[in-house]
């Protein structure tokens, strides 16, 4: 919810700052298309990052786990 508005408050103040900027409502909804275009890749590729980054934190995690465990024989100890 909160990241629609944020989405459309940076639209209107693009869109609006465009057409005070040229006078041209052509150049302002072309603009306007552009940066939602932008903020929805960007959006997107942080969403990969941080799913990429989080199985990369589990891959690590499972191949410390691994590692720690070892059979007694192997690690020295006999237990009786």
């Amino acid at each position: 919810m909160i990241f629609g508005r944020l989405l459309a408050l940076v639209l209107t103040a693009t869109a609006v700052t465009v057409y005070f900027a040229s006078q041209s409502i052509r150049l302002a909804v072309v603009t306007t298309l552009a940066c939602l275009l932008l903020l929805q890749m960007v959006y997107f590729g942080s969403v990969v990052f941080l799913v990429w980054r989080s199985s990369c934190a589990c891959r690590a995690e499972v191949r410390v786990s691994q590692r720690s465990w070892k059979p007694a024989a192997i690690r020295g100890r006999v237990e009786e």
